[in-house]
């Protein structure tokens, strides 16, 4: 059966009301950032959308002032029901102008503007949503007696979903009164600066939350602050090392969401067009650039050559091209460092002996774009099969048994997140007591909710996001 052909469905890009110029937004006012600034790029085309202006190390210092008065004079001392009432506010206010942050998204990012608009920035509004339940209640949430806010949270966020991230990191820390000082990635500044005329929308109190854009020198000058109480990075390892050694021996508390390399285990009892579904969603969506991408992809060897047929085909029949066109599934590579980065693990592949099977969909003559690859017989001593690649690139393994299997999983250094396809309730229970990983899916993969809690284990980071636990980690206890 041949593929359908659509027409092109463009979102109008006028929509994301893009400015020529951004600033920082500290102390509740957007201000003149004193850093070199910089040019965001549309991955997509690579053409500049706009100037950022960037903060400096004295900036930081300003915004971390900011936060500390805004939460001694007024957040901190705010009762819960009323820092509730700003953050009902800030969601309806994303859910007002959900239109126009995934439009910005989609530019920013170069992700498909599907994505931006049913999964991130609804998510994002739902982040708010479900943590002002929270702010009143956390007397009664098994803490202790009397739970604190511990001050002042830097944040750093990465460029893979710049406003969810935003959100995960945000919403939690404002429902228990802390104040918060977060850098965006340097490539993806602008929903972050949108957000903050949300902020100022919802009239949130000034310095509660400052925005500072800039490259990794400002992210490191957030971490080392001497009155910042709490850092939350989501990131590479390689960066979450250097801010853990950077903790290491002050007063600071330390959350780290880090590198991923999940396994997404397929046994011969799996609904397989399902399974494929949920393969192709696990490593695909995004171009692959998430920390739990399913990208190593274990295979029950009596369905393996099934499962490969029919993976091809549906790969086969994934649309890349413009993020803004509703039939888009697969957008542009972030940056064209990350697409050398993924050119040069998948070139390793080749190198290594793997089979490379990739997509024969037209691929863009300008922008940052790599088609969705498959390699098959995948050794676990290749590259390809251990370290992450963060791109549309899957690396199939097989196993004959359950117990090969779970050895096969834990093969790695890392522990986000994993799959297990298979009818048979018990095997679920039991793979999943057996898999390290922060978060197990069965029968489906890359679902999220805010009450769930998310996070890792081993070089995945540590400490949770979402649902009561991961408040805890904003919460002195």
């Amino acid at each position: 059966m041949g593929i359908f052909e659509y027409a092109p469905a463009p979102e109008s890009r006028d929509i994301a009301n893009l400015k020529d110029h951004y600033r920082p937004f500290i102390g509740g006012e957007f201000v003149d950032g004193s850093g070199e600034p910089l040019k965001t790029v549309n991955p997509a085309t690579e053409e500049i959308l706009a100037e950022v202006g960037t903060a400096s190390v004295s900036d930081v210092d300003t915004a971390v002032r900011a936060a500390r008065k805004a939460y001694d004079t007024v957040w901190s001392k705010m009762p819960g029901s009323e820092r509730a009432k700003y953050l009902f506010r800030i969601a309806r206010l994303i859910q007002e102008r959900s239109r126009e942050l995934a439009v910005l998204e989609s530019l920013d990012n170069g992700k498909p503007i599907k994505e931006s608009r049913d999964s991130d920035v609804p998510t994002a509004a739902a982040h708010f949503f479900y943590h002002a339940g929270w702010a009143d209640k956390l007397d009664y949430a098994g803490y202790g007696p009397n739970p604190k806010p511990l001050g002042v949270a830097g944040q750093v966020i990465p460029w893979n979903f710049p406003l969810l991230m935003l959100a995960w990191k945000i919403a939690p820390a404002l429902a228990t009164g802390n104040t918060v000082v977060l850098k965006p990635a340097e490539t993806t500044p602008l929903t972050a600066l949108v957000f903050a005329e949300i902020c100022q929308q919802a009239e949130l109190p000034p310095g509660v939350v400052n925005i500072l854009p800039g490259a990794g020198d400002i992210g490191a000058a957030v971490v080392e602050h001497g009155d910042v109480d709490k850092i939350a990075f989501t990131g590479s390892t390689e960066v979450g090392k250097l801010i853990q050694r950077t903790v290491a021996g002050t007063r600071k508390k330390l959350t780290l969401e880090l590198g991923g390399k999940a396994a997404n285990v397929v046994f011969d009892d799996a609904p397989l067009d399902q399974a494929v579904e949920g393969i192709v969603n696990g490593i695909f969506f995004n171009q692959g650039h998430v920390c739990c991408a399913g990208s190593r992809l274990l295979v029950q060897e009596s369905v393996a050559e099934e499962v490969m047929e029919k993976l091809r085909y549906r790969v086969s029949t994934l649309r890349m091209g413009d993020p803004l066109d509703k039939n888009t599934d697969i957008g542009a590579i972030n940056s064209a460092e990350q697409l050398a980065k993924i050119r040069g693990l998948v070139e390793s592949g080749d190198a290594e002996g793997a089979q490379r099977w990739t997509s024969p969909c037209p691929v863009p003559d300008r922008g940052f774009f790599f088609a969705p690859t498959v390699f098959s017989d995948v050794h676990q001593s290749m590259r390809i099969a251990r370290e992450e690649i963060f791109g549309p690139v899957l690396s199939v393994l097989t196993f004959r048994t359950p117990d090969e299997a779970v050895a096969k999983a834990n093969n790695t250094p890392y522990g986000l997140s994993a799959g297990i396809w298979t009818e048979k309730g018990s095997r679920i229970l039991w793979m999943a007591n057996k898999l390290r990983a922060g978060v197990v899916w069965a029968n489906t993969f890359n679902r999220f909710d805010p009450a769930a809690p998310f996070g890792g284990y081993q070089e995945s980071g540590f400490g949770r996001e979402g649902g009561r636990t991961g408040l805890e980690a904003y919460l002195s206890v």
